[in-house]
């Protein structure tokens, strides 16, 4: 009810929106955002006066208006920040009105309420900081201090996952419980792996070995393909996509791990991680499926052999029983 309140009453407040070096693949996602819808969020509940991307004005108009925000709504208007930040070369890789993309963020940061990192970009550096890193991308929270910063890797994000924060912001008045890398706890605090419908193949050694095979159709775990769901925070296996259509687990690709630092960089994509989360980090996808099948025939074995043995004890049982009777039916005559 507090959530709906504030929607309701509310004075929509002032953003600036930022796109630094990315691939605009963050707006993208939040502009089909359905819960809630993104166009009431834009034209009813924020006041969007800057934002390369969906603004209507250029050039002198747009910088004029982001200077009117940012002078008159100092303390209280919202930073949204999609992109990283080159630092190399005096930042020369990426400008935007003449002045580098370092610049913009710092005099914009410096009155800001609060700042929103979108996309991995923004977050942790995503592919512009890949090795070797050749302009020195550089996540928001490496350049800006002293202000609050949130968080919300993915490439992209999901778009629900955007919307929420932005809704919380205006609800709340206040930042969401972050986790220690600065991520909303709410989208952020479980790994794809723990919501995973195929979670239960994984748990029972049950693989995918390529996408073709008899395994990849019976819905098997990709952990073997190189799926990074075992270390990845987000909430894709919950919220999904496209109005909660899917996600790439559901539609038969292993997650790449997008909302986690350098994942990039984190080896092939096909090629799985070395250790096994859940069974002890030394433990390996191939050793736990050894493991369960060792297990399994163990457990065949025994179950045939106390199988064996009670019928052994029955059968024994029986014949003493006969023999007794026998016996006391003798007496008897």
């Amino acid at each position: 009810s507090q959530v709906i309140y504030a929607m309701e009453t509310k004075k929509r407040i002032p953003v600036v929106w930022f796109h630094f070096q990315e691939c605009t693949c963050c707006s993208e996602s939040f502009i089909r955002s359905s819960h809630p819808i993104v166009a009431d969020i834009i034209l009813n509940k924020i006041s969007l006066d800057y934002t390369e991307t969906l603004q209507a004005a250029a050039g002198k108009q747009a910088e004029d208006a982001l200077h009117a925000v940012m002078k008159n709504n100092k303390g209280e208007y919202l930073m949204l920040v999609e992109g990283s930040i080159p630092t190399g070369a005096d930042g020369v890789y990426c400008c935007i009105g003449g002045r580098t993309a370092e610049d913009i963020v710092k005099e914009a940061a410096e009155n800001a309420k609060a700042i929103v990192a979108w996309g991995s970009c923004a977050s942790n550096g995503c592919i512009q900081s890949a090795n070797p890193n050749p302009t020195s991308a550089t996540p928001v929270h490496k350049i800006i201090s002293g202000k609050p910063i949130i968080n919300v890797p993915g490439c992209p994000p999901i778009g629900e996952v955007m919307a929420g924060v932005i809704v919380h912001l205006l609800a709340f008045d206040r930042i969401p419980q972050l986790d220690g890398l600065g991520r909303p706890k709410a989208f952020y605090s479980r790994r794809v792996h723990d919501t995973c419908y195929r979670r239960p193949n994984y748990d029972a050694g049950l693989f995918v070995e390529t996408f073709d095979d008899e395994n990849a159709k019976r819905g098997y775990c990709l952990y073997k393909m190189g799926c990074r769901g075992p270390v990845t925070y987000n909430s894709c296996g919950v919220i999904k996509w496209n109005n909660g259509v899917s996600y790439p687990i559901q539609s038969g690709h292993g997650c790449i791990g997008c909302s986690e630092a350098n994942f990039w960089d984190n080896g092939p994509f096909y090629q799985h991680l070395a250790s096994f989360p859940g069974f002890g980090i030394e433990t390996t996808a191939d050793k736990i499926g050894v493991a369960v099948g060792a297990a399994t025939a163990v457990g065949i074995a025994a179950h045939a052999i106390t199988t064996n043995l009670k019928k052994r004890k029955l059968i024994a049982e029986e014949i003493n029983h006969s023999e007794t009777a026998s016996v006391d039916e003798k007496g008897d005559k």
